[in-house]
């Protein structure tokens, strides 16, 4: 059994810095895609980063370039989020992905990439 299991969310300060922790298991993803998506109360879900499963490519929101960044242990199955310059529109939902297919080089902002997810934590972030 898959499992994605995700830690590191709570309650920061504007400006705070707070890192994500995705650890998987039941399936190895070092050659798969992952990805970090978040889901604020009242709007869809949406692609905050993506990470290739060489971590040689990157994608990242808009609105979130330059203040996180995405990394990833292919010897610990675990994908990290590293939020900095955090603002109250940061808060949400955050959820960790994983991709089925291996060796995928196409979109990482593609949600329907994605087969396996976790099963989130909460980001708040007050002003």
């Amino acid at each position: 059994q898959v499992q994605l299991v995700e830690s590191g969310g709570g309650s920061v300060q504007a400006g705070d810095s707070l890192r994500l922790s995705c650890a998987a298991s039941g399936r190895e993803f070092s050659r798969s895609a992952m990805g970090w998506f978040r889901q604020a109360p009242g709007k869809e879900r949406d692609v905050v980063a993506g990470i290739s499963w060489s971590g040689d490519i990157t994608y990242y929101a808009d609105d979130v370039k330059g203040r996180f960044t995405i990394s990833r242990s292919n010897a610990k199955n675990t994908v990290y989020l590293q939020m900095g310059s955090m603002k109250p529109e940061d808060t949400a939902v955050y959820y960790c992905a994983a991709a089925g297919s291996e060796l995928y080089s196409g979109p990482l902002y593609d949600e329907g990439l994605y087969d396996y997810w976790g099963q989130g934590t909460q980001v708040t972030v007050s002003s």
